[in-house]
């Protein structure tokens, strides 16, 4: 037995699905300790937007290590601190007319969905959120309360109270539609929320994916989101976006609702925010929400991450022009274009913008023979979504061209291969 069967914990989930030992990685491919490659279409669920060792920023990260630069600070004001603010305002948030502040909150993004939904409740009063079917926003219990799959809630030990679930616009099949489809839940919801004989007390936020990348890649319609920030602020609730795995430019722009004309309250940042892979959480809060904080009153030990700032810079540098977000979208259209014959398929449908795809087959068993498939042939993805049954499509946004078809092709064949063999 090897030392992770030996002393790692049972929980371990990946080392499972990828049964072998990696050694090193570049850009879009992992190697093995036996010297097999493999092309990395899961990316660190998100984390990698920039690929493995990117070379700009490992270069930046080793000088900065070299030159003595701070790499421990807590929330304490330092050099490269302030580079990355600036960085981050000038490229994000003055081009958006954004006036949102930075706070940084620990090292995942679970931490940052768990501060919005505790600065939400001390801004308006309220205990309730309002979360959505499908959801995924982290593991600690007030974002797990948000998360809606039942495996990850089971094992919190103590009930999740504080968040209700509602339809993710017009689902299909529409799971928990009591309230009816799409625009239609939102008129109803809303109804209820103004009826004071109704029992419904009002939110203090709305909490949701634009695209629900562990619910099986869900894409919010942007009628239905542009409903659910219009009911937020006739509430009087936080709006509240998470965007920790689809921001960052995985769908062709720095944010994914860049074009869905919304004005969050609080934006929810991790995974690739830190551009090596290093871990950062952040969120974007509103400067009259973020006077709600006192000082200290959310803290955490990990919250100055130098080297995620070192190499986060570098990662906003792809957004000083459209070169990166053009490439994203042509290879996101060309990989759509690969999956058309799949997609013309009754039994397989496929979701998602830009660079995060997925392709929902129907079956959790039969998604998990396509994930086995694809690694024995030297592909690394994940399934997702109810029971699995969603095969999820993250590469690299660097990822080469030949790369990229190389690693499609083995999806696809792959996908066809299980489909055929039921």
């Amino acid at each position: 037995m090897s030392i992770f069967e030996q002393r790692e914990s049972n929980i371990r989930g990946y080392s499972r699905v990828y049964p072998t030992v990696f050694d090193k990685a570049l850009n879009a491919k992992q190697i093995d300790e036996n010297g097999k490659e493999y092309l990395d279409f899961f990316a660190g669920a998100g984390v990698l937007n920039f690929g493995h060792n990117n070379e700009n920023m490992t270069k930046a990260v080793i000088e900065y290590i070299q030159s003595n630069g701070v790499l421990h600070s807590l929330d304490m004001s330092t050099t490269i601190k302030r580079k990355f603010m600036q960085k981050f305002v000038d490229t994000v948030l003055e081009p958006r007319n954004m006036p949102h502040r930075l706070q940084f909150i620990g090292p995942t993004g679970t931490n940052a969905v768990e501060a919005a939904m505790k600065l939400a409740r001390r801004v308006t009063g309220r205990q309730s959120i309002v979360a959505f079917n499908h959801a995924f926003h982290g593991m600690t219990l007030g974002s797990l309360a948000a998360t809606a799959n039942s495996y990850f809630r089971g094992a919190a030990g103590v009930p999740l109270n504080h968040v209700r679930h509602q339809s993710f616009g017009c689902e299909t099949p529409c799971m928990g539609c009591e309230l009816g489809c799409g625009e239609n839940s939102l008129q109803q919801l809303r109804a209820q929320y103004l009826d004071s004989s109704s029992g419904l007390e009002k939110p203090a936020a709305f909490l949701v994916e634009v695209i629900q990348a562990e619910g099986g890649v869900n894409v919010a319609d942007k009628a239905w989101l542009k409903g659910v920030e219009q009911l937020a602020k006739e509430l009087g609730a936080l709006f509240i976006v998470d965007d920790i795995q689809v921001g960052m430019g995985r769908t062709g722009s720095f944010f994914s609702f860049d074009d869905y004309n919304i004005d969050p309250d609080i934006v929810c940042l991790a995974k690739g925010l830190g551009g090596l892979g290093t871990p950062i959480a952040m969120n974007l809060i509103k400067p009259e929400h973020d006077d709600h904080w006192s000082p200290g009153e959310h803290t955490g030990t990990f919250r100055g991450q130098s080297v995620s700032f070192v190499a986060g810079i570098e990662a906003l540098k792809y957004f000083d022009d459209t070169v990166l977000m053009k490439d994203v979208a042509r290879k996101g259209n060309e990989m759509r274009e690969m999956l058309s014959d799949l997609d013309a398929r009754s039994d397989v449908q496929i979701r998602g913008k830009g660079m995060i795809l997925g392709i929902d087959v129907g079956d959790g068993d039969v998604a998990k023979k396509i994930v086995a498939t694809c690694f024995e042939n030297g592909v690394l993805l994940g399934a997702c979504g109810t029971g699995g049954r969603v095969i999820k499509l993250i590469p690299p946004l660097t990822i080469d061209d030949d790369d990229l078809n190389k690693g499609m092709s083995i999806v696809i064949k792959a996908t066809q291969d299980a489909l055929e063999a039921g």
